[in-house]
């Protein structure tokens, strides 16, 4: 079972509040120390990966414009991750950091340079959560762009811009390109430094990769994102894959898919590691455990939902009928399902055939915001209910998105893993220090199935 932490470099997450919980108040999100105790308590319990969210230059909105609720409530501001993980890094042995980089805001050679280099920092610990966007909208705004590019079009772009990463990062250089040969003077070999070009539809390069060599060349690759066009990218680039969670049977039917187009074009569908995020609010009885999750969800307002939930998908559910489901009410304005899509996906029909209203979606993202699932009890129940949601759906583990920041973690880590270990669900990792290879049990390099995976050479297709 591979565990998660979901995090944004935020006070909370999720698109709920509750940073004015007592609970809550047990760090300061801009202070390095709340971060570096949170990755150490994940590293010393076994966790595989501290995620981070964001990674654009968007902001939920409301038609456009700053949520003043929003604001209000705390759910406007944040970090960049990746600048937190060269300091998590010094402070952990094990624990395998994931960050956000959207395509499109600049050109792939950027985040060539960037993961190298926190491929190095880490020791082979990085990971890339590749999206096309968050808040799309303002975020084309921001940086100058006069409209929104298409869903299915910015995924053509992003599957266009790993290309040229993976170009550079497996085909740049040798893996011995670095020879410190002293006595010759020779620090590198020039032969083992190819030249990489590019000339595609949306990006052009023709260079040298520089950078030496990494422990895993490519970070591990993740994407977020279940839409039809989001399948398709996960399964041809991504190593792991965080699935929206909507029910078990909708849940197993995007990792079935997934894995069968990953098969057709010859991976191994068991190198995609699909993750769900799950709020898990535990205590030592389940009475206390339910005390505290109503405790959480009175902090919650439609208002709270429907500004968040605006934001990720352009939709105000405000402006609805809340009698009628969501899929009837869709604006015929070209913008509706251009962004957030698989969050606008998961309430267009039950397992039943039946579709929620949007009173009643209202009601679902009160509680759960943008998150995962919600398990509620003692530990008993939730390694329970753990269990049966892998059986159920074949993922292969969870990322954990705390209610009440680390002071959930922390009743996770000393209430469930026990339970979970006693049940022989966290077994030792496999051997090796990289990221790649804790998570899917092989070398550090992509695995040869890989599109990207092949002999490094001038002209690299993937």
């Amino acid at each position: 079972m591979i565990l998660g932490v979901f995090e944004a470099g935020t006070q909370q997450i999720g698109g709920t509040t509750s940073w004015a919980h007592p609970r809550s108040q047990n760090g300061d999100f801009r202070d390095i120390e709340y971060w570096i105790d949170m990755a150490k308590m994940l590293d010393d319990a076994g966790f595989d990966l501290l995620f981070f969210a964001g990674g654009s230059f968007g902001y939920a909105s409301l038609k456009g414009e700053l949520s003043d609720v929003l604001v209000r409530a705390g759910m406007m501001f944040s970090l960049d991750g990746a600048y937190l993980i060269p300091a998590l890094a010094a402070a952990t042995e094990r624990l395998g950091f994931v960050v956000t980089t959207t395509t499109g805001s600049d050109h792939p050679l950027h985040t060539v340079r960037k993961y190298s280099t926190l491929d190095h920092v880490t020791k082979g610990r990085i990971g890339w959560n590749i999206v096309t966007g968050a808040s799309q909208n303002t975020m084309s705004k921001m940086l100058g762009q006069s409209e929104m590019v298409p869903h299915d079009k910015r995924y053509e772009a992003a599957a266009e811009y790993v290309e040229v990463a993976l170009k550079f990062w497996e085909g740049g250089n040798d893996d011995d390109a670095v020879v410190l040969d002293r006595e010759g003077g020779v620090f590198a070999d020039p032969d083992k430094i190819h030249l990489v070009e590019h000339e595609g539809e949306y990006y052009r390069s023709r260079g040298y990769h520089t950078q030496p060599p990494s422990p895993q060349r490519s970070p591990v690759l993740f994407q977020a994102g279940t839409s039809e066009a989001g399948r398709a990218f996960a399964a041809r680039h991504a190593e792991g894959v965080f699935i929206q969670g909507t029910t078990y049977e909708q849940t197993a039917a995007s990792v079935a898919d997934i894995r069968r187009r990953a098969a057709e074009l010859g991976r191994d569908p068991h190198d995609i590691k699909l993750i769900v995020g799950v709020t898990i609010v535990t205590a030592a009885t389940s009475e206390e455990a339910h005390r505290l999750r109503a405790e959480f969800e009175q902090l919650q307002t439609d208002e709270l939902a429907a500004h968040y939930y605006s934001g990720n998908t352009g939709l105000n559910l405000m402006e609805f009928d809340p009698d009628l489901p969501l899929k009837q009410q869709l604006p015929d304005d070209g913008l509706a399902g251009q962004m957030g899509v698989s969050n606008i996906e998961r309430f267009y029909s039950r397992p039943d055939g039946s579709a929620p209203t949007v009173r009643e979606i209202l009601d679902d993202l009160k509680g759960r915001g943008t998150r995962g699932f919600a398990i509620t009890g003692d530990p008993v129940e939730v390694a329970d209910e753990l269990e049966r949601m892998m059986d159920a759906t074949d993922l292969d583990g969870f990322m954990l998105e705390a209610v009440f920041n680390t002071a959930s973690m922390r009743d996770v880590i000393d209430l469930v893993l026990p339970e979970l270990r006693r049940r022989g669900r966290l077994d030792p990792a496999p051997e090796g220090g990289t990221l790649r290879e804790r998570l899917l049990g092989r070398g550090p390099h992509l695995a040869p199935e890989h599109p990207a995976s092949v002999p490094r050479a001038v002209g690299l297709t993937v």
